[in-house]
């Protein structure tokens, strides 16, 4: 599809939108854009699939700013014309920044965001001073609709022109179809509805069905072969375990500095540890860590990163979707991602709007059938390179050893951090080639930088006899913080006098017992279940006997009830009753 000026539209933009696109650069329409914005204009339902980078957020943005802007009527202070959910709060405030560049010459029309990190009270108060867009998590507008008694948003939407719902595919694997399924159900049926998304699903293909009259479904691709942008250049390096780190530290140093990296690692313990690791290891570099636990602390990390002309952000698949941040030289992809879709999303960080960009993901000896499988699933085709074996697998060992030896908590974060590595990989998606079974563990703990190897179900019957032990002692090794450290050396004594470590809890920890004990008493007990349910086959249940009732009772229950009959018809005094049953 040819690029299009935005003077040459069908339906002609307004002077404000124009003025604003001029101002921002942006020249001519990407292909998502051109095909969805006159759609939109025309009254159409929209379900859109596009590339990761198109340029979705303007291809909603301006159609339903030329829509609020031609209502004869004009808004009221808090009457909602439009409302854009978003998965994630960085999205959302990415997507309300580019809103608030073109508002600053609508004056009219008023935005407010509502995303975690706020108190919902503050959200009202930005409501109550006006709103007519609303960009927001699905989270807290429901929370807002539903719940909050300070502010009927359910009365000043009822005039809704258009409902967007981007990265459509991401709200619903995140767990949101109950949440969106709310939202609709106050929303008015006669609206339009926008779903922008870079992936089609099955549960996407439901809500269309469901939320969308008559949709027109739009597929952008920018060649039909792929699914990531066409300037990007993908590949990919086999590693061994032991040698990962110092073979990404070698590669961040040839490339250099003074680009921009984001690195995505499969947990949040991962990144908050390894964070500490390339601080070390690159002592005058940017290095940003961001993952979805941080809460309040995301959105400023965010925004310094995104600021920043170089430097290192290393995130989980909370940033693999949707956000823009400029001029990303290269992604780095630590560890498979936990499912197909979101390669492409990681990738797609880079190489943006047509841009060039480069992606490089680290595969153990073992994972080197998601090469295939990612070219099939995904129809991405990864350069295999070589790289030089690493000079640096020493350093980067001791720097991680040495960190945890200088304070306990990092100790603590590279244990989480590898015990949660392990459980991630236990439930992949791609579980059938990445088995957990086929990694070496005591290579990926030296790969951790381990000081011990921690107790987990995952190692019993796997092979660690690779891993080289420091012989630390790691009771020795302390906190920083000091009323950290003195509570623990409490628990310590404690521990070394008993055999039991203190617990918050009230009643006494249990006192541990081997493993083979703990599973020979499991067999027992299924084995005497075993033997009882095979006598219930034989024998068949077991009936209780009932008591035979014998004549004499019968004949003095009868005498019983003749008395009470007496008594009832008035032929006995009560005295004489009593006197017959033996009642004083």
């Amino acid at each position: 599809m040819k690029s299009q000026k935005w003077e040459d539209l069908e339906v002609p933009l307004s002077k404000p939108i124009l003025e604003t696109l001029k101002v921002q650069n942006f020249q001519t329409m990407t292909p998502v854009q051109t095909a969805c914005i006159p759609l939109l204009l025309k009254g159409k339902d929209v379900a859109a699939e596009a590339v990761t980078g198109s340029g979705k957020t303007l291809a909603f943005l301006i159609p339903m700013l030329e829509m609020l802007q031609r209502r004869e009527d004009g808004w009221k202070k808090l009457e909602i014309g439009s409302i854009i959910v978003s998965p994630t709060r960085e999205l959302a405030t990415q997507i309300n920044e580019v809103l608030a560049n073109f508002l600053i010459r609508i004056p009219t029309l008023k935005q407010v965001l509502l995303v975690g990190g706020t108190t919902v009270d503050e959200d009202v108060i930005k409501l109550k001073n006006g709103a007519n867009i609303i960009v927001a998590t699905p989270g807290r507008l429901e929370d807002i609709l539903s719940n909050c008694k300070d502010i009927n948003l359910a009365s000043s939407v009822k005039a809704l022109e258009l409902l967007v719902l981007d990265e459509a595919d991401r709200l619903l694997d995140l767990g949101f179809t109950a949440t969106i399924n709310t939202i609709l159900s106050y929303l008015p049926r006669l609206r339009r509805t926008g779903l922008f998304s870079a992936t089609q699903t099955k549960e996407l293909q439901q809500l269309i069905r469901a939320g969308l009259r008559n949709p027109v479904v739009v597929s952008v691709k920018e060649k039909a072969s792929t699914s990531t942008p066409s300037m990007l250049i993908n590949s990919c390096v086999i590693v061994t375990a032991e040698n990962k780190l110092a073979t990404m530290y070698n590669f961040i140093k040839k490339k250099g500095t003074d680009l921009k990296y984001m690195i995505f690692f499969s947990t949040c313990a991962c990144v908050d540890y390894f964070s500490h690791v390339l601080k070390m290891l690159f002592q005058s570099s940017n290095i940003f860590a961001l993952h979805g636990k941080m809460k309040d602390k995301r959105y400023k990390i965010f925004e310094q990163f995104r600021s920043s002309d170089n430097g290192l952000l290393l995130c989980t698949d909370v940033m693999a979707r949707g956000v823009d941040i400029p001029e990303v030289d290269w992604v780095l992809q630590y560890d498979p991602p936990s499912n197909a879709s979101s390669f492409v999303h990681r990738c797609g960080r880079t190489a943006r709007i047509g841009n060039e960009g480069n992606a490089l993901l680290f595969l153990l000896e073992s994972e080197d059938a998601y090469i295939d499988f990612i070219r099939r699933n995904q129809k991405v085709d990864l350069n295999k390179i070589e790289l030089e074996l690493p000079t640096s697998v020493v350093k980067c060992l001791k720097v991680m050893r040495s960190i945890q030896q200088s304070d306990r908590l990092i100790f603590d974060k590279a244990n989480r951090a590898f015990v949660s590595y392990i459980q991630a990989y236990q439930k992949h998606e791609c579980s059938l080639i990445l088995r957990l079974k086929d990694l070496n563990l005591g290579k990926v703990a030296m790969g951790f930088g381990l000081l011990k190897m921690p107790r987990m179900p995952e190692l019993k019957k796997q092979d660690t006899s690779l891993f080289q032990d420091p012989a630390v002692d790691v009771n020795s090794i302390a906190y920083k913080d000091k009323q950290r450290e003195s509570k623990r050396l409490e628990k310590l004594k404690i521990f070394r006098q008993t055999g039991i470590w203190p617990t918050k809890n009230k009643r006494p920890a249990k006192q541990t017992e081997p493993w083979s004990e703990t599973k020979k008493k499991k067999l027992d007990t299924k084995d005497k279940r075993n033997k009882r349910k095979e006598k219930k086959a034989l024998t068949g249940p077991v009936k209780k006997k009932r008591k035979k009732v014998c004549q004499e009772d019968i004949e003095e229950l009868a005498k019983d009830i003749a008395l009470m009959k007496k008594l009832k018809k008035k032929k006995i005094s009560q005295e004489q009753f009593d006197s017959a049953f033996g009642v004083n």
